[in-house]
């Protein structure tokens, strides 16, 4: 908890934040690590509040891989069974010697191969009812590889901020003071122009015996870069100007904020903007620290080597 006195008088409050100012109806944090809203939807039907498209485009390559090949298996082991129970008979060219898993096994790889539209030849339908159900089955695989292959595209086409934060923010001596910064960095072999930064700061309070949510707009050293090629450093300098200024390493231990970081830049790729977002909680804030260097000249001096690996790598200071 805050007391209100510790927060600077002459810092002016955020009305923009797009999240609302009682404390009582919020929990945990406002914005994931990821970037995505910490909120969960409820009071409407499932299929309603979410977007099967979006939910597609966004989930992980190995959760999209595998939805489509557990699709695949059901939906030609549906109709296989649909075959088998019409009857085996109405299919030319399957062997009806065997066992019941044999003959069922002929009719789901005649099934894949009606769903594919690869049509070996090897077997053939006769009679009106399997016929009405290879042609509907073809139909449904072609809307469905359609599908599949829309939701492809949108994956390795959609644009995307290869951008990277570290996991902590720094409260770092700066000029005769000191400042709060936050470092991301281009890890993709993109070409990012026109980069604008947002940092917002939220903090739970308690004013007239209240716990209220109140937003600061943090100004930065830099808030907009022509190239965004080597990593970037936010800087937001504590001066008295800023709600921190009153702030010592014990306050951020024992306060419940956030900061909230908003990222556009350019793609030249994509020919598109793309965004990043993320947080950090007070807990995530390291005091007393600076990064240390990312980049440096390559032996032969005809190049910039910007080493990724060192994006959360700082090192304690004192103040003085």
């Amino acid at each position: 908890m805050v007391i209100l006195k510790n927060i600077n008088n002459k810092a002016k409050t955020d009305q923009n934040s797009g999240f609302g100012t009682n404390a009582n109806s919020y929990g945990g944090r406002f914005v994931n690590k990821n970037g995505t809203p910490n909120i969960e939807k409820r009071g409407m039907h499932l299929l309603r509040r979410i977007s099967w498209y979006h939910t597609m485009i966004d989930m992980p390559n190995w959760k999209f891989m595998s939805i489509l090949f557990a699709f695949y298996i059901i939906i030609n082991f549906i109709f296989a069974v649909i075959y088998y129970a019409i009857g085996i008979e109405h299919l030319d060219g399957v062997k009806t010697s065997g066992n019941i898993l044999q003959k069922f096994g002929q009719t789901y790889f005649f099934s894949a191969q009606t769903f594919t539209t690869v049509g070996y030849g090897h077997i053939s339908p006769t009679g009106f009812l399997t016929s009405a159900l290879s042609a509907a089955e073809a139909l449904i695989g072609l809307l469905s590889f359609a599908i599949a292959t829309g939701l492809f595209f949108g994956r390795f086409s959609k644009p995307t901020a290869f951008l990277k934060f570290s996991h902590n923010a720094l409260i770092s001596p700066y000029k005769e003071n000191k400042a709060l910064m936050i470092r991301l960095v281009p890890f993709k072999n993109t070409n990012f122009t026109d980069a604008a930064a947002k940092v917002t700061l939220g903090m739970s309070i308690e004013e007239d015996g209240k716990m209220i949510n109140k937003f600061y707009a943090l100004e930065l050293e830099l808030d907009h870069i022509n190239a965004l090629s080597l990593s970037w450093t936010l800087v937001h300098p504590i001066t008295e100007n800023s709600p921190l200024y009153n702030f010592t390493e014990e306050d951020f231990k024992k306060t419940q904020g956030e900061i909230l970081v908003f990222i556009t830049t350019f793609d030249d790729m994509f020919s598109n903007t793309v965004a990043a977002r993320t947080s950090y909680t007070f807990e995530e804030i390291v005091y007393g620290a600076k990064f240390e260097l990312m980049y440096n000249r390559s032996i032969d001096g005809a190049k910039t080597i910007l080493h990724l690996d060192k994006l959360n790598q700082f090192e304690t200071v004192t103040f003085a």
